[in-house]
């Protein structure tokens, strides 16, 4: 099956290539086919995956699967949650690399973070991921799996993989920061690795993968 993946975000691709890689799926990033992102005006995780799995899959004529995912803090109500990829107001430069413009803003994102928890002794947190699947635009019924990581925010970044918040996330379980992690470890135990093990499972049950 050919899937379209609703993110401009080529970490993000090359991570769900690898969590796809049992099932007889051809992943592609929208940003290949030309498909502009889609806007995301909602207020939770699996109203704007729905969103843009919908726009991907009207652009490009085949089915999509889009990642809502996100940081959400305790301490915060939430926060960063749904904006959690442009929390700290960041310009944009003209004809800039798309991956320096978001090295740019995961770093403006971080220290932001680190600003409002100044002085906060409970920092409990969990990354999460809404992955949501259809066949068409039109799908009347979408595969929905969603995937928490828990952890605690650190007072300072640690280790220099991953991207977005992965050097301030500690996961207790692994004694690490996810940006410490190797690549394989934090495909093994991710947000997206639990969501996408539920997703597999969806697939196969529902579009005979």
């Amino acid at each position: 099956m050919q899937l379209v993946l609703a993110s401009h975000n080529a970490k993000k691709l090359a991570e769900l290539r690898v969590l796809l890689a049992e099932l007889a799926v051809d992943l592609e990033s929208q940003d290949n086919l030309g498909i502009d992102e889609a806007e995301e005006p909602h207020h939770t995780f699996i109203e704007n995956a729905l969103l843009k799995a919908r726009h991907a899959a009207a652009t490009a004529g085949r089915a999509a699967i889009a990642d809502d995912s996100g940081l959400c803090v305790d301490a915060l109500s939430g926060a960063p949650g749904v904006v959690s990829a442009h929390y700290a107001a960041v310009a944009v430069v003209p004809g800039r690399d798309r991956e320096a413009q978001r090295a740019t803003q995961d770093a403006a994102n971080n220290a932001l973070l680190l600003q409002q928890l100044n002085g906060v002794m409970a920092r409990d947190a969990r990354f999460v991921c809404t992955l949501v699947a259809v066949r068409h635009a039109a799908d009347p019924e979408p595969l929905v799996a969603v995937g928490r990581w828990p952890g605690h925010i650190l007072t300072a970044p640690r280790g220099a993989a991953g991207f977005g918040y992965d050097p301030l996330m500690f996961i207790t379980e692994l004694g690490c920061s996810v940006a410490e992690m190797d690549a394989a470890t934090k495909h093994q135990h991710s947000h997206r690795a639990r969501a996408m093990l539920h997703m597999r499972a969806l697939m196969r049950e529902a579009w005979a993968l």
